[in-house]
């Protein structure tokens, strides 16, 4: 260990040691000479065999440099001096080479950064992997997974497994927060979440405290916390704003605290939305009236699996059901949370982590080929090298020395386009995926950065490395002087990267392809509405209205202003958008006897008579609502024809009773077409309608506005209306239709862009390679070209061989790469829509884009071919 220790001391402190021992060595050899002075010598000749009984200066500074430091160091620094300044008389080569391996190990590193953040790293809260998540076991919309204070309540008092229950809002979206004062009204999203569930999580606040027992309880005085981004963005971080009350909704709220910046609640629970404040949510009588609302977090006592919890769970539940027949909602399924959380994703982003690393092996082609070319340059450097003693693992050394500088060098680029790439994916608002915004380029990712960029380095550098070094000096020396024909012997396994790059390319090429052909099928989904030229407009003026009649008349006579601008062609209102918001109300034919697990449910809207028109649903039969569905009539239902045909099979709906909630009767009048109403994959379930007259059970509404007027026109209008009729109602939380259904499809939309992405850049790459094999091949032939055109050969000719010589080479990798595209297609079977992993046509394109792409990746060389001078040629022969 000293010595090692030694080692290393004397080889990072090669400067001064060198100036110590040049210092002794001086003082040595004038010893010597003074030695040889008294001895009756001249000076000359005492300085001469001084310095012979030395053994020269040199020699000896070499030989002491030796043995003090690490030889393998000493030689590794000199190889890397050495390429730094070979690689610096070829700049154009250097720059390209690391652009590519820039762009490749960038596009790495960032995909692994949002793998990291959605899949890999631990969920930002203590302990993560006891945590889990408990969901109801029913099927359909977002009450079939949530669960009633009732059975939180239960299940805390019984269970055994769990250290801890807690819960929050799962329809949060449905209401909403005016928030007045401090400047202009400002809508707020807030969840009500249980007492305990910042400490469940693990979470503290950055400023203030938690909820206490008195403000969870119901009618408890109004209490909040916000989130770090409100506090920073509306109270300019004032610290002193933490037990000073706020007006929410009209009522004075006091700010108990302020959650810390690491704990963003959307990003977990609910990506793509925003959350702005949380607010207390009482486990009590009356919010489990509310039904099926609390989605409901666990945390598990040490040891404990989330089987042995979900045992526990359902035999709770069978002793709760056999107390009380009638209760309902009592379903548990326990899952990890992270699973919960990020599992549906799993599965798009296993393949963009796929992509990537077929974009990676393309880009190693890509360079293999590179310094194939460059290494054929250099034969004649390598060959004098050998003739002068350099054995081949030093030779070897060397040329995967200049690989790993350019693959370093390249990874300092993919940093930064890493940075840039995940900067860009953390801050978009438009993809809904849970943990994205954590997505970051950090310590992990930098270590896995290294390991990609000395990998990468190795595997491009080891064809070329083995080939420069692989004997045949004499030939070389030959070759070179004759400047021809000594790089043929490596045509073939250039030759055989390319195909392995087209290969690879065809694979990208058809994943894309059938992702792209998905997502354009997806699109084409009828919607069961028209989403063109129609805004929404989010109002809540619940708290200044709290009797329903009032309500009805404030938003009637607002809507009947709106419908009064010109430009604007129908107007209507609705408590939930399509494709935003889940819920699922029970539902039954009036004397029809249902199975026990099969009672009907469907999902609610309430809605005006303006509603179904303006979003432009066709009504199939029966009649739209009119003005005459009052509270003074029969209550009146529309729904859609899922629902008819499983609750009336086989008979007329219009006309029908249909039962909801405590026996109440509503009558059928008409039926619409279906809705997609959770997303666009999954298909039409029952939905019914209800008149917002004849419902009270809602509270912020949408107001749909179809119009042809520009967004911005019509937005100015509507905030000036919105103003006038009260001042203290927010105006900007405004929608188009059209921007709704893109953020249903945002995580397909994301996939299909960055594996595009992806394969485009390997159509380049392999175009390159394609390139770069046959201009070398070309110039290779040069000479029997020109004697075959000396033969007689036309132009014509010698450009149908060199084209016919490329697509051949072309067509390998393309039969190649389509069975691996077949093997890979049914692996990502999962993403696809409407169309199987064989499609014809996505197969075709592919084929038909890499044939034209090596065709014109070849016509280049084949032209130069063709202007080939016999003469010249044959002179140079």
């Amino acid at each position: 260990m000293r010595r090692l220790a030694a080692s290393l001391a004397a080889t990072f402190g090669r400067t001064r040691l060198d100036r110590e021992f040049d210092e002794e060595l001086a003082a040595h050899l004038a010893l010597l000479v003074e030695e040889n002075r008294r001895r009756g010598m001249e000076p000359d000749e005492a300085r001469r065999r001084a310095m012979i009984a030395l053994g020269g200066v040199g020699p000896t500074r070499e030989l002491h440099r030796d043995t003090r430091g690490l030889p393998l160091w000493d030689t590794l620094a000199q190889d890397v001096r050495y390429a730094f300044r070979t690689l610096g008389r070829e700049r154009g080569f250097f720059a390209a080479a690391v652009l590519i391996i820039g762009l490749g190990i960038g596009a790495t590193t960032a995909i692994f950064s949002v793998l990291d953040a959605v899949l890999l790293r631990p969920l930002p809260f203590r302990e993560p992997e006891r945590l889990a998540r408990v969901a109801n076991a029913a099927t359909g919309g977002l009450s079939a997974v949530t669960s009633r204070s009732a059975n939180l309540r239960d299940w805390r008092r019984r269970n055994e497994s769990f250290e801890d229950l807690a819960g929050y809002f799962a329809f949060f979206d449905y209401g909403s927060y005016n928030l007045v004062g401090r400047g202009a009204p400002e809508r707020l999203v807030g969840v009500g979440v249980t007492e305990n569930f910042l400490d469940l999580l693990g979470v503290a606040p950055e400023l203030g405290r938690n909820f206490v027992h008195e403000e969870c309880v119901w009618n408890g005085p109004p209490a909040a916390l916000l989130t770090h981004g409100l506090w920073e963005r509306r109270f300019s971080s004032d610290r002193a704003i933490v037990g000073k009350a706020i007006t929410l909704n009209g009522k004075a709220t006091v700010v108990v605290g302020v959650l810390p910046r690491s704990f963003d609640f959307a990003s977990v629970f609910s990506p793509g939305s925003r959350i702005d404040l949380l607010t207390p949510f009482p486990i009590a009588d009356e919010t489990d009236r509310w039904g099926n609302t609390l989605a409901v977090i666990g945390r598990l006592k040490p040891g404990v699996t989330t089987e042995s919890a979900q045992a526990e769970l359902d035999l709770i539940n069978q002793r709760l059901q056999e107390a009380d027949p009638g209760r309902w909602g009592l379903g548990a399924v326990v899952s990890p949370l992270r699973e919960h959380i990020a599992g549906q994703f799993r599965p798009a982003l296993i393949v963009l982590g796929g992509a990537v690393g077929l974009v990676l092996l393309i880009v190693c082609a890509n360079l293999s080929n590179l310094l194939l070319a460059r290494a054929a340059s250099r034969r004649k450097e390598i060959a004098v090298r050998s003739a002068l003693g350099a054995h081949r693992g030093r030779l070897v050394r060397q040329t995967l020395t200049e690989s790993l500088v350019l693959s370093g060098c390249g990874a300092l680029l993919g940093v930064l386009v890493a940075l840039a790439v995940t900067r860009v994916v953390s801050a978009t608002t438009a993809v809904s995926i849970p943990l994205l915004r954590a997505a970051e380029v950090n310590v992990t990712a930098l270590v896995f950065t290294v390991i990609v960029a000395v990998a990468t380095g190795l595997l491009f550098g080891s064809v070329p490395a083995l080939q420069i070094s692989g004997g045949g000096e004499h030939d070389a020396l030959r070759d070179a002087n004759r400047g021809s024909t000594g790089g043929k012997r490596r045509t073939w396994i250039r030759g055989a990267l390319v195909v392995s790059e087209v290969a690879l390319a065809c694979m990208l090429l058809v994943g894309a392809g059938l992702l792209l052909r998905s997502f354009l099928t997806l699109l084409e989904v009828d919607l069961g509405f028209r989403p063109e030229h129609a805004i929404a407009w989010r109002v809540d003026a619940g708290d200044r209205y709290p009797k329903h009649p009032d309500r009805v008349v404030f938003y009637e006579r607002l809507l009947n202003e709106i419908r009064a601008v010109p430009g604007v062609e129908s107007v209507g209102m609705s408590d939930t958008l399509p494709l935003g918001r889940n819920r699922s109300w029970g539902i039954a034919a009036k004397g029809a006897v249902y199975a026990r697990g099969e009672y009907p449910n469907a999902f609610p809207r309430m809605v005006d008579s303006g509603y179904i028109e303006t979003m432009g649903i066709p009504l199939v039969a029966g009649r739209d609502f009119s003005e005459d569905d009052t509270t003074d009539n029969a209550k009146v239902i529309i729904v859609n024809e899922t629902a008819a045909r499983r609750l009336w099979p086989g008979r007329d709906p219009i006309g029908q009773l249909a039962i909801l909630g405590d026996e109440e009767e509503w009558r059928v009048v008409g039926i619409v077409r279906d809705v997609r109403h959770s997303s666009l994959e999954e298909e039409a379930s029952p939905e019914m309608y209800m008149h917002v007259r004849q419902q009270e059970d809602w509270g912020a509404i949408d107001v749909v506005i179809r119009t042809t007027l520009p967004v911005e026109r019509l937005a100015a209008t509507v905030r000036s209306i919105l103003r006038k009729a009260d001042p203290a109602l927010p105006t900007d939380d405004v929608q188009t239709l059209g921007q709704i259904v893109d953020r249903a499809v945002s995580p397909r939309r994301f996939v299909v862009y960055v594996i595009g992405a992806f394969a485009l850049m390997a159509a380049l790459l392999a175009s390159l390679g394609i390139y770069g094999v046959i201009s070398y091949a070309v110039t290779q032939r040069t000479q029997e070209i020109g004697i075959r055109m000396a033969l007689g050969a036309s132009p014509g000719n010698v450009r149908r061989q060199v084209i016919t010589n490329t697509l051949v080479l072309a067509s390998v990798g393309v039969l190649l790469g389509l069975a691996g595209s077949i093997a890979l297609a049914r692996l990502m079977s999962s993403l696809l829509f409407g169309i199987t992993p064989a499609d014809p046509l996505t197969l075709a394109v592919t084929v038909a884009t890499l044939t034209l792409i090596a065709g014109l990746a070849g016509s280049l060389p084949a032209h130069r071919a063709s202007r080939t001078d016999p003469i010249a040629a044959l002179r140079s022969a």
